[in-house]
């Protein structure tokens, strides 16, 4: 069989898939429906724990310059200049600057991405899967050990596996349209409005951002029937300004569907990204937990093609990425209403931003739109990190006096066992870890010191996941051996 994986559908969370596997040392290849990158930007930034994953692989410089930009829960503002942690996320950056750099990324470590091959069925077999598809030069077949849809709302990988999807039905809608020399007052967070909501912001120069909920209007089921010239009338309507004349970039409607894939493996074929949870825009969340969950499966499904990890260490996908799912759901619902609601709400609004006033409240609030609150069952407990991701930024200091952050130890997609002179019987650790050569880093040193109270816990080892999570640490972290076998497999 010529391939280990293909990987259904070229957006971001389809790139970060087939990237996160090349680097595991898998033939994959991408099947794209579309014949070239549409240049639609639905997204325009990702959360704080997107951007340290991308940070994992060295691709967040890439995007040179970015803004860092507050958040809010719902249209409630949370101060994070009063939070300990860093959750500020990315703003402005269109979801087509991010394809761009992913395919760039992804091309370069020889991964073939094929436009216009739009993916129409597949049959599982005993040792893999046989894939149909209408391409160019019409109908064709191709195989691979494992499929992955990562083909959206729409997705046609799990139509076809028969992986239910239950949810919520739309209730609500939101346009939104993209003008270029519109000249118009910045609503960055949304401001509320007689009959809906309305938000403004720059995209990139000269192009500004307009997103409406009109009470009074429902987007259409056929998004080509949508016209400027209805959005217009109701920015009009509820802000006072005209736009009619502004020149158009983009235009486009969602709405609160809200719905999560049953299953997020069956078999041989897996999900990821809007594939297995859709939901009204909050944020940039969709995009963010679909790059996360690209790099919690990634190297988990190389470490099964390859054979040195056992077909269970699937199942932990749907086991770690499914709750996130849930939560990301109660989430937006939430948001939603809070922030789409009419005049009935701002009572509940009021005690919101009291709430947020209280810095537990502020940081409970703030770790769920960042991301930074994700903490695995990792089948131990004890050290207070276990399951959480190790701050990327955290610096090493080696024997050579040379400083690395732990972002830069993870930039091979491998585990990294991190030993520093304070863990008691260093030399046998590393030791122990040699068995485990191609699979773990092992890198010695000293934590850089810090007056960071969120750092004070930073184990004297620790042995990180390719995604950056804590999977063993000393003190009081389980035994290494059990960590290694469970996470990385039997020794070399």
């Amino acid at each position: 069989m010529s391939k280990g994986a293909i990987v259904v559908g070229a957006g971001p969370v389809g790139l970060m898939l087939a990237g996160e596997l090349r680097l595991g040392g898998v033939d994959v290849v991408v099947y794209e429906r579309l014949p070239a990158p549409s240049g639609e930007s639905r997204g325009v930034g990702f959360t704080r724990r997107a951007a340290e994953v991308f940070d994992q692989r060295g691709l967040l410089d890439r995007y040179g310059e970015v803004e860092w930009a507050q958040g809010h829960f719902g249209g409630v503002r949370i101060d994070f200049d009063r939070l300990r942690e860093n959750h500020f996320s990315v703003r402005g950056i269109p979801q087509s600057r991010t394809e761009e750099l992913l395919e760039e990324w992804v091309t370069g470590l020889g991964v073939p991405i094929l436009r216009g091959h739009e993916v129409t069925g597949f049959t599982e077999t005993a040792d893999g899967v046989v894939v149909a598809f209408e391409g160019p030069d019409g109908p064709g077949e191709d195989t691979a050990r494992y499929l992955v849809g990562c083909d959206g709302a729409r997705s046609v990988v799990r139509r076809v596996a028969g992986i239910d999807f239950p949810g919520w039905d739309a209730t609500r809608g939101m346009y939104m349209a993209d003008l270029v020399g519109a000249n118009i007052r910045r609503r960055p967070i949304g401001e509320q409005v007689p009959g809906g909501m309305v938000m403004s912001f720059n995209l990139q120069d000269g192009v500004d951002r307009i997103v409406i909920h009109d009470e009074n209007l429902r987007p259409p089921e056929d998004k080509s029937s949508l016209r400027f010239g209805e959005i217009a009338d109701a920015w009009q309507r509820m802000t006072g300004e005209s736009i009619h004349d502004a020149e158009v970039g983009w235009i486009s409607s969602f709405t609160d569907t809200t719905r999560q894939a049953a299953e997020y493996r069956r078999g041989r074929v897996l999900l990821v990204g809007d594939a297995t949870h859709i939901h009204m825009p909050a944020g940039a969340q969709g995009l963010s937990v679909g790059v996360q969950d690209a790099a919690n499966l990634g190297w988990k499904l190389a470490g099964v093609i390859n054979g040195w990890a056992p077909e269970g260490l699937l199942d932990t996908y749907h086991a770690e990425r499914h709750p996130v799912g849930q939560n990301l759901m109660r989430s937006t619902r939430a948001q939603t209403r809070l922030y789409l609601t009419g005049e009935e709400m701002e009572p509940l609004r009021a005690v919101m931003r009291e709430l947020v006033e209280i810095p537990e409240v502020a940081r409970h609030l703030a770790g769920q739109v960042s991301g930074l609150d994700i903490r695995y069952d990792v089948g131990v407990s004890g050290h207070p990190l276990l399951g959480l991701r190790l701050d990327p930024n955290r610096e090493l200091v080696g024997a050579d006096g040379t400083v690395r952050r732990v972002a830069e130890l993870l930039h091979p997609a491998r585990g990294v066992l991190v030993v520093t002179g304070e863990a008691p019987d260093s030399t046998e650790l590393t030791d122990l870890t040699a068995g485990w050569s191609g699979r773990v880093d092992i890198v010695t040193g000293d934590w850089t010191p810090t007056t960071d109270p969120d750092a004070l816990n930073t184990p004297a080892a620790v042995l990180l996941r390719p995604d950056g999570h804590v999977a063993w640490a000393a003190p009081d972290g389980g035994k290494l051996r059990e960590a290694l076998e469970r996470w990385f497999g039997t020794t070399a």
